[in-house]
Formats: structure tokens, sequence, C-alpha cells
């Protein structure tokens, strides 16, 4: 039985009596710092977020369209993404201006004032300070609601730019008459084809006055439009702009939300909705910073999932195709690396509805895509993040009773998500985990494949799928495979052995936005099975005192979501954050208290810059509303929760729509909550796999031989291998035990097992090459200090790196031309010279502009035997996305005598302004030189 845990009862509600929950909330709070919100209108769950943009550049800190340190405002949109660390969204944009339009957005683009803004929950207000207009905003579920106010008399003109933010990929426009248009605004992003239709009403006749557009026929491609009227003093125009995924009738019909020209009865009609939800969860206070802090937290956790259908339930379908939403409702925006960890288990708690069709939607996408959503955006799969966390969410929903949608057919599609050979998958079901060689941030997708295998389990044990749970239970201990015994950590493994140097503070691309500190307590599905691993209660409790008491500083790669250090525990970023609550299974929940209890008060605040990090997608609010209440899922897909003290003394929920209840006696240190109307299944004992071999050497390749050291965790261990060089057939591998290190002396296969009392683990391999010559390296430039290849050898072992540069296999050099010299030994004739390169603009990493081959006798004077124009003469676009290798090189007519060669690549220096990341340093990736 966990320690200090609860069951809690499945929460519904209704909206308590008329109180005013939303007049708490504050939607500034996450629009400073790294927080990524923005301030604008939006309802629970709905279509439009009709929000400012102040931000179009792309940058990180503009994600969600505005930043509060920002003072120029380009125009209003109707979609904006909650906290997230990628930037789309943006569609159709909206401006009131005066005099002469203009589509230059730096020339109809605002100055304003904070203290001309205002923003509550569904509404938003600026005085635009270049013509001096007021501007108010409120939405209903899928129609943005604008009133302008021209404090002037003249031309009024309101901008229609469908250029704004991310790439257009087509813009339509139909002026149905002089009130009304309609438009298509089709667009690629983080979401690669984005369809959103509008339809635009206007309160009074407005005039197309000016327009810019790719032909003609305005009704084929256009880029921006103009609608004037002559305005009196004070006079006011009133937009409307319902949105729809599927088509023009679509959004004509979702139009019908809203028949009336009533601003503040729209208003009114927001705030109602926002009561309703936010009612959910009752808090009384004298703090009234705290209280603004929760509702807004809990209001950030209701602004996604969004509804995705119109009013007749047509949706857009992760095939592209239009279907109909029977018997459920269809959602998109599903951030669920971050959001399965909190955010789902009180949805799953404060919702049951919508849970549900969640999971139904997840089972639509599966059907029209082939598999369930990982990062879902706009019906598009982005594959941000990693693992398959959709399952969490089923499983989670099953354990604690949620009906409504089919359980066999959402366990088909978390089994085949889960079967998959993609993103290292193979490699993980064929050795029991993922190493470099494999894939980039093996670590974290072995971990969280695992996590995610445990609750395909949960969902086979409910189903009694006996031979599923059996298998899914043994892929769940994966990660006792990259568990080192002798360091603690959780660290990466490359060619069938540890990676060296490790570092656990080293961000790097073993891991995903983290180091192994923040993933070497990533166990949640077997936490009792952790503690053994580290040594028990007392080393565990050592382990995370030693974590939460470290320097709070990580080393290499500089990380943004990496905020919010206590020691190497990161608030700021997702995989730290049920670690505090870690304390409670070592029989210390005063810790637990405390750490909590810090965290509140420190990384919370009701300021702009009040959320620590991304809000992403709710889950950083969902982890302050759930710890506020002195509860925390741990490990979703389980029945039990942690708890903690209450932040805030008196909360009520409402249970099953009856009159809300307190959900704790006051001033008692543990919740005493209703039960689950669930029978308890206590879970099956399955034995603990065998934890694979580590393969040690000093190199994967060597120039005369080479010793081998295989390695266990446990000292009744029974380690047997086999080896298979040039002279050998695989059939004829035989297994022989092992006694002591060996030594190789040709390019070699090794493979090894472990037997323990009767169990056998996975069979890994390794393979050691024996370099092609004899030469040696004196590079003159100075590599990223992540970006090895193993060092200086690794540019002449023979083994070329592919296109996932990410796997550890080339060098990297930013800022610098590369140089090295190539010392062959002894004078050769020699007649070919190549290197090969790497080129992923996004990471920017981008082809040389030159490449020159020099050789010398003596290494001191130099001739040059060939140079490469790449930059004018290759074809290769720097702007060009993918990530793709070339090899470079000179062949010479006569051969020429030379000991020594000279390499010298030109960096491409300065990243343009077309790049995101403009201004920066490109670097220059180089894997293999070869000479002949």
């Amino acid at each position: 039985m966990k320690p200090f845990l609860i069951t809690l009862a499945f929460l519904t509600t209704t909206f308590s009596q008329a109180q005013d929950f939303a007049k708490h909330v504050n939607p500034f709070i996450g629009t400073g710092g790294h927080g990524h919100t923005f301030p604008g209108a939006t309802v629970p769950y709905g279509m439009v977020q009709l929000s400012p943009d102040t931000r179009i550049d792309g940058s990180w800190d503009g994600c969600g369209g505005y930043h509060y340190s920002d003072n120029l405002i380009y125009g209003f949109s109707h979609t904006h993404l909650n906290g997230t660390g990628v930037s789309d969204y943006g569609d159709i944009l909206l401006m009131p201006t005066m005099g002469e339009p203009s589509f230059d957005n730096k020339v109809y683009s605002s100055t304003f004032s904070h203290a001309n803004e205002k923003a509550s929950a569904g509404f938003y207000s600026v005085k635009l300070d270049k013509h001096n207009i007021d501007v108010r905003l409120t939405t209903s579920t899928r129609v943005g609601f604008h009133e302008y106010t021209f404090n002037k008399a003249g031309q009024a003109n309101i901008i229609l730019d469908l250029r704004h933010r991310d790439k257009l990929l087509e813009g339509r426009v139909k002026i149905i008459d002089d009130k009304t248009i309609e438009v298509l605004r089709r667009s690629e992003a983080w979401a690669r084809d984005q369809y959103v239709y509008a339809r635009i009403e206007f309160n009074v006749p407005m005039k197309n006055s000016k327009g810019i557009k790719n032909s003609n026929d305005l009704d084929i491609q256009t880029l921006a439009l103009s609608f004037s009227k002559q305005v009196k003093k004070g006079e006011k125009i009133l937009v409307k702009v319902s949105l729809s995924p599927t088509s023009y009738e679509g959004a004509k019909l979702n139009s019908s939300e809203i028949k009336h020209w009533d601003f503040d009865k729209v208003h009114k009609a927001a705030i109602a909705l926002w009561n309703k939800e936010l009612s959910k969860i009752e808090v009384t206070s004298d703090d009234k910073d705290k209280l603004a802090i929760f509702y807004t937290a809990l209001y950030h956790t209701m602004m996604q999932p969004n509804i995705a259908q119109d009013l007749d339930g047509k949706y857009r379908g992760r095939d592209n195709q239009i279907h109909v939403a029977e018997g459920f409702d269809y959602y998109t925006v599903f951030s669920l690396w971050d959001t399965f960890r909190g955010a789902h288990p009180l949805y799953i708690l404060i919702d049951k509805k919508r849970t549900a069709d969640y999971i139904n939607t997840f089972i639509k996408q599966y059907e029209q895509g082939g598999r369930l959503p990982v990062w879902e955006l706009a019906s598009n799969e982005t594959d941000c993040m990693i693992g398959y966390h959709s399952v969490s969410v089923i499983a989670d929903a099953m354990a604690k009773g949620i009906k409504g949608f089919d359980y066999e057919k959402a366990f088909e599609a978390s089994k085949a998500s889960a079967m998959r050979d993609i993103l290292g998958l193979d490699a993980y079901k064929k050795n029991g985990f993922i190493s470099m060689d494999d894939e980039h941030e093996s670590v974290s997708k072995t971990l969280e494949y695992a996590y995610d295998d445990w609750c395909i389990a949960q969902m086979a044990q409910i189903l009694n799928k006996q031979e599923d749970y059996k298998y899914f239970m043994k892929r769940s201990q994966n990660w006792k495979n990259i568990f080192d015994w002798e360091t603690g950590f959780m660290r990466p493994k490359k060619n069938g052995g540890w990676d060296k140097p490790f570092d656990p503070r080293e961000v790097n691309n073993n891991f995903t936005e983290g180091n192994s500190w923040q993933y070497s307590f990533f166990v949640p599905q077997d936490i009792e099975g952790m503690i053994e691993a580290y040594g028990g209660k007392e080393k565990f409790e050592a382990k995370l005192d030693e974590m939460f008491n470290s320097e709070s500083k990580t080393t290499g790669r500089e990380q943004v979501d990496v905020t919010g250090l206590i020691g190497q525990y990161a608030h700021g970023n997702e995989p730290s954050h049920h670690m505090a609550y870690l304390y409670n299974y070592v029989g210390k929940p005063e810790k637990t208290n405390a750490k909590v209890k810090y965290i509140l008060d420190n990384f919370y605040t009701n300021t702009p810059d009040g959320l620590i990090g991304n809000e992403d997608c709710g889950q950083m609010s969902a982890w302050y509303v759930l710890s506020s209440m002195g509860i925390y899922d741990v490990t979703p897909g389980d029945l039990l929760w942690d708890i903690t003290l209450p932040y805030i003394e008196n909360i009520k929920v409402s249970v099953d729509g009856k009159k809300p209840e307190y959900i704790n006696q006051p001033f008692e240190k543990t919740r005493i909550l209703p039960q689950f109307s669930l029978d308890f299944k206590e879970k099956e004992f399955f034995p603990s796999i065998i934890p694979v071999p580590v393969i040690q050497s000093e190199s994967k390749a060597f120039k005369d031989n080479l010793k081998i050291e295989l390695k266990s965790q446990n000292s009744n261990d029974v380690i047997f291998y086999s080896t298979n060089d040039a002279t050998s057939k695989l059939d004829d591998r035989i297994f022989i035990k092992y006694t002591k290190p060996f030594s190789i002396d040709l390019t070699t296969d090794v493979f090894a097992y472990v037997e323990n009392n009767g169990q056998k683990s996975n069979t890994i391999s390794a393979t050691f090459f024996k370099k092609p010559n004899n030469y040696s390296i004196n590079i003159k430039s100075v590599y990223n200090p992540q970006y090895h290849a193993g060092g200086p050898e690794g540019l002449l072992d023979g083994i070329l790196g592919t296109e996932n540069w990410r796997k550890g296999d080339w060098q990297g050099y930013q800022s610098q031309d590369f140089e090295a010299v190539v010392d062959l030994k002894e004078v050769k004739e020699l007649f070919s010279f190549k290197a090969n390169f790497l080129q992923d603009s996004r990471s920017w990493i981008l082809m040389p502009t030159h490449l020159e081959f020099l050789i010398s006798t003596d290494n001191v004077n130099f001739t040059s035997v060939g140079s490469l124009d790449i930059a004018k003469n290759s074809g290769i676009d720097p702007k060009d996305e993918n990530s793709f290798t070339r090899e470079f090189g000179v062949l010479l007519e006569k051969k020429k005598s030379a000991r020594y060669v000279k390499v010298i690549a030109k960096n491409f220096g300065k990243l343009p302004e077309w790049h995101q990341g403009a201004g920066g340093d490109a670097f220059i990736f180089i894997d293999e030189i070869t000479i002949k």
C-alpha cells in the first residue's frame, strides 16, 4: 500500500449558487517572464481566443502572441495558444485604424499603455494610442465580438491581414455584401496544414477600400483587405467573427451563437460560462492574491483543450476529411507530454463529460490517422515531445471509472501506438532500452515509454487481457536497463555501455528538455522498485535531498525551459513536477509539505511574471490547483492520490451535482474525501525483469586491439557472451560464461545477456570497429563539448553519422571555421580528399560556405590541392529545413605526395534576418574525413 495515499471520489459539478468566481481571475498572470500566456477574451474550452498580438517575430517569449514587456499592438487575432514553447495560431487578424489604410504592419500597428489596458475572464480592452481608438473584446465559444470606438472623426478602417504571424498557404475572401465577408485562411507553422474559415459581420455597411492579392480575381488568393467608413467622433463599429475548421457554411452556422449586437450581453454570458466552470472548486480566503492566483490557475487549465467542431458536430479529422462527431464533442490542442501529469488528472476529478470527449477524440484520431495523438494541434500531429501519453489519460480514466467511451477500442488504439517501430520503439522492444545509437533523447524516451507501457498494462488488467498485461508489465520495467546502480542515475548508453564522460547536471540530447537529475526519479509506475534500486528508503531520501540541495546550475546546452531551480529540481518544466511528493514514499511527509509550500509561495505570484515557466496548456497551473488542495496524482493510471498539507484551508468541491462540500476536515493533516464507488483491484504480482549487462570499453573504434569488459548489477548474476568478427558467421554464435575481460583485434560484434535464478535478460550487442588506418588528427578549432563525436579520432574512425545528429556522431563548431591537420604517419601518394557535413537549418546547423584541402610533407608549408565554393555552386539552399548530409571532395587527375593534409571549412557566419535565430552564430557539423 502506498504511504500517505487516499482514494478520491469522482467529482462532477453544477454551478453553485450565483457566486462570482470570475472576478478573481487575472489574465495578465503569465504574460510576462516565460509564462507565454495571453490576456485576451475567451470562454472555457472555446474555439476562439480573441487577443492582442504584440509579437510577430517568432521569438520564444512571443509564442502566445503577446508579451507584457511590449508596448506595440499589431492587431487582434482570434486563435492563441496558452503557454506553449512553440509558436503558432494568430489567425484572422483585425486592426482598426484611421486615415489612408496601409497593409504594412509597421504602419497599421499602434502603441499602447498598460494603464489603458484591462483584462478579465471573457473580456479585454485597450486604447490604441496612434489614432485614439478604444477597443473592447469578448467572445462566445465560436464567435469573437469586437467593439471599436473611434474618438476622432474621419475615415475609419478595419484591416484584415491574412499574412499575420505564420506562413500563409491559401487566403480566400468572399465579399457577401457590404456587411458580411467570408474568409479562408490556410497556413503552415507548427501545425503543417491548418484550416480556419471565418465569417466576419459588421454592424454597419463597410466599403472595401483597398486590398492586396496574388491574382486579379479577389476570390482566388487574397493577402490583406481594408474595410472603411466615415465616422463621427465617438462612433462605434461592432464586428463579429465566427470561426469554423470545416467550411464557410460551418462558420455561418456558428455565427448563430450571437444573433444580436449587444456587447455587454455577450460579455455577461461569457462571465456566466466562466463562473459555471470555476465554481467546480470553491475557495474562500482573506488573501486576495491567493484567490487571484488560484482562480487564474484554474482558469488557465480551462482555456484548452479547445472545441474543434461546428454547432452541427462537423469537424476536420486527422485525415483532413470532414466528419461528424456523434455522441461526443471533438476537441483539439492536446499538449499531452505536459498535461498527462496534472491537468488531465484534474479534468478527471472535476469534468467527467469532457474527459470522455477527449478520449473519444483520441480514438477518432487513431482511426483517421493511424495512431493516438502525441501533441495534436488543429487536427495536425506535430510530433512534438515524446512518449504516447494519450494512454496515461485513458488508463487514468478507466482506473477512476469514467464511462462514455469504448474501453476495447481505446485499448486497441493504445496497444497500436506502443507497437510501432519509430522513434526508438524498435530498439526499445528488442533490447529493453533505447541507446544513443538508436535515437536521440534515449534516456527520456526509455523512461516515458516504460511508464506508458504500465498504463497499457492497467487497461489490460481491467479488460482481463492477461497476455497483454504480462507483456506490457514486463516492458514497464525497462527503466532498470538504463539505471546505473554505481552512480545512482539514469544514464545514456552507447554501443552497449555507459556513455562517457557523464555529468548528471548536463542538459544534452540524451534527455528531453532536462538532464539526468531531472529524469532519474521518473518511475511513477514502480516507485517502490525505484527506491529499492537506489538502495532503500534512507539512500533514496538522501538522493532526493542531494537533488534539492545541489547548486542551482545546469551544464551543457542552454535550455530555456529549465527554470525554477531548487538545486537540480526544475519546477519550470514538467519532468520535475511529481518529485516533491516522493518524500511521502520514504515516510517523510513533512519534507513533501515543506517543498510543496515553498514552491507554492515562491513560484506563483499575482503578477505578469507570476509563472516560473511556460504555462504549457494548463499543466503549470494544474500543479498549483491540485497542490493547493493538498493532493497530487503522482501515478496517473492508479486509483490512489498523494496528499500534502492544504495550502488553502477552505476548499469545497461539488460532488455528483450536490451542494458543494468541504473536501477536507479543517486543521487535519490528512484529507477526508468521499470514496470512489469502485471495487479497488489489487495489482497482480509481476516478477522483476533481469536488467541487461553493460558492455564497456575505452572507445568504439580502435587501432590495434581493444579490451572489453562486461558488468551486471547483482553479484549473483551470470553473464554470457558471444563474439563475431569478420571470420565468423552469425549462425555459429555460441554463448560462453563471462569470467574476465577479453581483447579483440578485429572489427567485432559482441553479444551478451544475464541469467539469474532461472530468468534471463534481453540480449544486447555492441560493435567495435578496427580503424581503417593509423592516422591521427590535430584539430585547430574547438568543438562544442556536447557535439564531440567521441573526440578527435571520431573524424577518422570510418563510422559515418546519420541525418539524426542528436545521436552524437557529429562534431559541432559554432562561431568559428573548422581547421584540422591529418597526419598520415608517412608520405603517401594521394588522389582523393573528402569530408562529410550536415545541415539542419532550424537547429542553426548550416553547410560551410567554402571548403579547401591542402597538403604538406613537413606540416609547415602547405599547398592547396583544391577548393569548393559550396555557397555558390552546391545548389544547397540554407533555407531548406530538412536535415541532410553531403559529402564534398576533391579528386586529383594526378597523384601527389604528402604526409599531412589540412582541411579548412568556412563557417556560414551570422544567421540572416529570415532565420528565426537571426543574429545568432551558425554551426558547422562535420563527421568523417576520408583520404585516399
